[in-house]
């Protein structure tokens, strides 16, 4: 692709909503004014091979001990050299897969969400990518798999199930071999819904997790609570990915 796309209609519309607080996971996932670690995550939506669009999504490499092979969007702490959660998304997503922070219009940057099994803060950074470059594994210890997935995958009802562990019940995607779940799944679906593009699927149908998207910890069939943040604590991969 030579040309530079603009970006679509909807995610023009998305940017500008002001709303955003109103919505069900911002507004159940408030950040405490102390005592988290702040994260950003970039969400990069880009014109595919088709035109039709996509959005860049990793598998975490599954020998990590923190969330092994599961899906994530590109992110992580804030260093303290970031100017903040999108020097720090972008800063990232070039470590992760080689990004060219240069080639990304960042669009929008949302509301921090608080995840309360880590005490982290995270900022979504939504991001459009004009003219898409390829990108890959950049250290295998750190991510088995980067996939550009295109949203009519994500929005096909039969790719969309509610993802089960013990008492946790969250929105789920199967697509092109990647199992996406927990926060990575909340938060496609808050854009999708948010952008107006759901479409009618079954929150009826359940699905458990498959072990390979489990950490340690979650394969003891009688544990259901996190590790606490201490046990992480010195993991360099602990980044608030799901």
């Amino acid at each position: 692709m030579t040309d530079m796309t603009p970006a679509p209609e909807w995610l023009t519309r998305l940017a500008a909503r002001a709303d955003l607080s109103a919505h069900p996971w911002f507004r159940d996932h408030p950040v405490p004014d102390s005592g988290v670690r702040h994260s950003a995550v970039l969400v990069l939506f880009g014109p595919g091979e088709d035109g039709a669009v996509d959005v860049l999504l990793t598998e975490r490499s599954h020998t990590l001990r923190s969330h092994p092979g599961q899906v994530s969007f590109p992110g992580g702490r804030l260093d303290p050299g970031d100017t903040g959660p999108v020097d720090a998304a972008l800063r990232e997503a070039q470590e992760e897969v080689g990004l060219d922070p240069a080639g990304v219009e960042v669009v929008a940057v949302w509301p921090s969400l608080h995840l309360a099994p880590s005490s982290s803060a995270v900022t979504p950074v939504i991001g459009w990518w004009p003219e898409p470059v390829p990108v890959g594994v950049v250290d295998r210890g750190e991510v088995a798999r980067v996939a550009r997935v295109p949203l009519a995958d994500l929005l096909a009802g039969d790719r969309r199930f509610s993802a089960v562990f013990g008492p946790y019940r969250g929105p789920g995607f199967e697509v092109h071999g990647l199992f996406v779940w927990g926060f990575t799944a909340m938060l496609l679906d808050a854009v999708l819904d948010l952008a107006g593009l759901t479409e009618p699927w079954d929150t009826a149908v359940e699905r458990e997790l498959p072990e390979r998207v489990m950490s340690p910890w979650m394969r003891d069939a009688d544990a259901f609570d996190p590790p606490s943040d201490d046990d992480d604590a010195d993991d360099d991969d602990d980044r608030e990915r799901s």
